[in-house]
């Protein structure tokens, strides 16, 4: 039994479905919510959890070891999603995301270390395998990062495997696509083109925008985490992708179109990133051999989420 569950970056985007999601599945058991809530998180998002008096909310960061250790004592899973995920502030201010993405993992490794954590997983990205024109890769695949942000990702990842190897801490690596779904700080793609357009402003697209990218729903996101609690091996890498890709150009004239406002006089074409990866592409046949499978689709999806948006653009004032 998981008596005691411990999550970082919980107040975020994809922190706070997962912990929702964490809370549905494993209701007997206590929950312990940590974030330093910078802008992209809001405690507004897990308001709902901190009622239940098994869920307890710790505002503190990944690199304030003693208290990270403090609360990860006696803790049976202990999930790391806390993160700098936003590659273009990475190019601006690399250091930033060494320190959280990076350091934040090792600090987080090692207190799970001296508590006797038993269960680990790490959240990584599809990023630390670099671009890949050619087959889609598998978890075996050697690590190639080309941007800041991938770069200290793939540095944790790193550090993971010391752990599983020099300690026999046996992490489980977590590789997913890009996720879109509600809450998502209007920064990234999808949540800032629907977020400009609904304050009437234009969508910036960098170069000609040809950049392809594969898009997993946070709600096939957390079922692919619990399956792995449930039956993922320890130590082991597991990609979680997406079936379909969209260009970048594609996925704005989709939100245009739902909003209905004419694409060509909404959007700023803008000088590229000083490297832009073409595409990212793995495959999920590890995890889907554990009774995984994406249920949904991004052009889909992308109405509800336009709706959410209208509904909640206070959030983001």
């Amino acid at each position: 039994m998981i008596k005691k569950i411990f999550i970082t970056g919980a107040a975020g985007f994809i922190g706070s479905h997962l912990s929702e999601r964490i809370f549905s599945e494993f209701k007997n058991s206590k929950i312990v919510l940590y974030d330093k809530i910078t802008y992209a998180a809001n405690i507004k998002y897990i308001k709902n959890l901190l009622l239940n008096k098994n869920i307890k909310f710790v505002k503190n960061d990944l690199l304030n070891f003693k208290t990270l250790e403090k609360y990860l004592s006696n803790t049976d899973l202990a999930i790391n999603v806390a993160a700098e995920s936003h590659v273009d502030n990475s190019f601006g201010n690399s250091l930033i995301f060494t320190k959280t993405n990076t350091l934040g993992t090792h600090c987080f490794l090692e207190a799970c270390r001296k508590q006797g954590v038993n269960k680990i997983i790490h959240v990584s990205t599809d990023e630390v395998y670099g671009e890949n024109l050619g087959k889609h890769y598998n978890e075996k695949q050697i690590l190639n990062p080309t941007n800041p942000y991938s770069a200290s990702k793939a540095a944790a990842d790193m550090i993971v495997n010391s752990y599983n190897h020099s300690y026999n801490l046996n992490v489980i690596t977590v590789r997913a696509n890009n996720i879109f779904g509600i809450r998502q700080f209007p920064e990234k793609l999808i949540s800032k083109s629907i977020y400009s357009f609904l304050n009437k402003k234009k969508m910036t697209i960098h170069g000609n925008g040809s950049s392809k990218r594969y898009y997993l729903s946070v709600e096939d996101f957390c079922e692919g985490i619990i399956k792995i609690i449930r039956k993922g091996k320890p130590g082991e890498i597991y990609n979680i992708s997406s079936e379909k890709y969209y260009k970048i150009l594609k996925i704005v004239k989709l939100i245009t179109k739902h909003l209905q406002i004419d694409f060509k006089k909404n959007i700023i074409f803008i000088k590229d990133r000083p490297f832009n990866d073409k595409i990212y592409k793995i495959n999920s046949d590890k995890l889907k051999k554990l009774g995984w499978k994406q249920t949904k689709q991004l052009d889909e999806e992308l109405p509800k989420l336009c709706e959410w948006y209208k509904k909640n653009l206070i959030l983001f004032k």
